[in-house]
């Protein structure tokens, strides 16, 4: 396999994991599992609802952050970040 193959078959395995968790905040805990979350409380209101108003929003900005972090490591290591 072909460094550049290489290269975007661990970029596509990092973008599919972040999709993934963004899924699981976004759509499972603040629609589907909405109701049993509820039964715990975060800061005063219910997890579940914190999930579908804060939590998913938070999650996004963090996961820009850390698929930054990763992308640079990444490039790093096959020689193509930018100078």
């Amino acid at each position: 396999m072909s460094s550049n193959d290489s290269y975007w078959q661990a970029n596509l395995k990092l973008m599919f994991f972040c999709l993934a968790i963004w899924f699981i905040v976004s759509f499972l805990f603040g629609i589907l599992l909405v109701d049993q979350l509820n039964a715990f409380r975060i800061g005063g209101y219910k997890l579940g609802f914190w999930f579908a108003q804060q939590g998913s929003i938070y999650t996004f900005v963090a996961l820009i952050f850390f698929y930054s972090w990763r992308m640079n490591k990444l490039d790093r290591k096959y020689d193509v970040h930018e100078e």
